[in-house]
């Protein structure tokens, strides 16, 4: 009996082997098994140089489509194909914290292996079911004085950081990872270029900040399989720990680029092209993603969260371009950096009267409220009359509440300006903003 047992330990599992019937482009055409394949299973296609991890996204007739997770090199006709029938999974631990990862979950940072748990997280987790989730918490000190004041983020909200390029935004995905109010921080560098990865890791995070932080990274250069692998693993690891109870910092950089990369995988397995160039599998893939993100499950009366913040690419300073306009609807709010704030050196170059959170005013106190409300009144009359009180067209004493803004303009401006090195809680921000408003009010001629 002992002799049965140690031969059943020594059988190897079953494997599923095909061929390579054809390549075309960064697509390659699988013969065998195709029973035994399901989408988003592994495969590996063996070369002289090495196998080549692959994953099926789509079947034709009788031949399963295969994408790469890297270069196609060495591949030829009739090589073997060894299927890995199971979907992919993570087996994350706590000791993760303060580690970088690829789109696999393996280290890349030179620390050495990772140790495993024993739960096998799946990488595309479906989001908790709406009936069971908990409610949004209280509001979070993100450090930012425009974010904690006009734009304010509970725990388990999701924003996007809407940019275009050079901005800004990771500056200030930068200022929200060393300074928000959470129990972990997962961060995704999706589709970014290598050199900016390094300089994030570095000196914008630091040692003290990564120690409570996981990295995830797919560069520009790595394949769209990768770089969509890359997003998911984010989230799952952000879902690991708000399993634990935990409150969850999530950022995403970018959204774009992960749906740049779904768009990539679509036309390769023979999508149709809808608005400028994306698949509908773009437009199914990006609320999947998002919902993870949120408040989890209630369970012995308590929960944890996901609060997401997520960076759109908008595409020539298009705010309405297909994905910003998407994630606009499926997100709890929007935070719009503009190139004309950027360009006269106000940083974050956050454009207060476009950007929104829909947890507020609930999350407000009433004299908040007031200060709020009095300030984005006094902005708005300042920007309606921008133009012409620059060509000097608006004389003083037509408008009292012009009068105002024009009072008001360069201490707010003032205020929303920040380096990155600069933390100021919600207490102190409220406070600078009532001492700005209250000084104008004791003007003797607002008397």
């Amino acid at each position: 009996m002992h002799t049965l047992s140690a031969k059943i330990d020594a059988l190897e599992p079953r494997q599923f082997v095909g061929r390579v019937s054809a390549v075309n482009g960064v697509l390659v055409e699988a013969l065998g098994p195709i029973n035994a394949l399901v989408l988003g299973a592994g495969a590996h296609v063996q070369t002289r140089q090495g196998d080549i991890r692959c994953e099926v996204i789509g079947f034709q007739h009788d031949r399963a489509l295969l994408m790469p997770f890297a270069p196609l090199d060495g591949v030829h006709a009739g090589a073997k194909i060894r299927i890995d029938p199971e979907i992919a999974h993570l087996r994350p631990t706590p000791d993760w914290l303060g580690r970088v990862v690829n789109a696999f979950g393996e280290p890349i940072d030179g620390k050495g292996t990772l140790p495993l748990g024993i739960e096998a997280r799946p990488l595309r987790g479906a989001p908790p079911k709406a009936h069971t989730r908990d409610r949004v918490g209280a509001r979070i000190d993100l450090g930012v004085r425009a974010l904690n004041v006009f734009v304010q983020i509970c725990k388990g909200q999701r924003l996007g950081i809407f940019a275009g390029s050079g901005v800004g935004k990771s500056v200030l995905m930068s200022m929200l990872a060393r300074n928000a109010d959470c129990d972990v921080i997962i961060i995704g560098l999706i589709g970014e270029r290598g050199r900016e990865v390094k300089e994030f890791i570095d000196d914008v995070l630091g040692e003290d900040g990564l120690k409570r932080a996981i990295v995830v990274v797919a560069t520009s250069d790595e394949p769209a399989l990768a770089r969509r692998q890359a997003a998911q693993l984010t989230m799952t690891l952000a879902e690991y720990f708000r399993d634990q109870g935990k409150h969850v910092l999530c950022l995403m950089d970018s959204i774009t680029r992960f749906a740049m990369a779904q768009r990539e995988i679509g036309l390769a397995a023979g999508e149709p092209p809808t608005t400028r160039g994306y698949t509908p599998s773009v437009f199914n893939e990006l609320p999947r993603l998002l919902e993870r993100a949120g408040p989890g499950q209630v369970r012995d009366g308590k929960s944890g969260a996901i609060t997401g913040i997520f960076t759109i690419l908008v595409d020539g300073d298009d705010h309405n371009e297909p994905i910003a306009d998407a994630a606009r609807g499926i997100l709890d709010g929007h935070i719009v950096m503009e190139r004309a704030i950027a360009e006269r050196g106000r940083f974050p170059a956050i454009n207060i009267l476009k950007s929104v959170s829909r947890t507020m005013p609930g999350c407000c106190a009433d004299d908040e409220l007031v200060q709020i409300r009095s300030a984005r009144k006094a902005m708005a009359d300042y920007s309606n009359m921008e133009e012409l009180i620059k060509l000097g067209a608006y004389a003083a004493g037509t408008n009292p509440e012009i009068d105002l803004a024009i009072e008001l303009h360069e201490p707010l401006e003032e205020f929303l300006g920040q380096t990155a090195d600069d933390v100021t809680g919600v207490d102190e921000s409220f406070s600078r903003l009532g001492a700005i408003l209250q000084s104008n009010n004791n003007k003797p001629d607002n008397g």
